[in-house]
C-alpha cells in the first residue's frame, strides 16, 4: 500500500508541475501580434477546366 500512496503522490506531483507550467506560459508570456500578408499565384483562383 505504501508504494500505491508513492505512486500517486508522484503522479499528482507531475500533474501539479504540468499545470503550474502551462499556467505561467498563459499569463506571463506577452505576444505580439503582427499582420500577415500571404501572396497567392492567380492560378489558385482559377477553376480547372473540365
Amino acid at each position: 500500500m505504501p508504494s500505491l500512496f508513492r505512486f500517486l503522490f508522484a503522479i499528482a506531483l507531475l500533474g501539479g508541475l504540468a499545470y503550474g507550467a502551462v499556467f505561467a506560459l498563459a499569463t506571463l508570456v506577452d505576444f505580439k501580434p503582427r499582420e500577415i500578408s500571404v501572396t497567392i499565384p492567380p492560378d489558385k483562383f482559377l477553376k480547372p477546366a473540365r
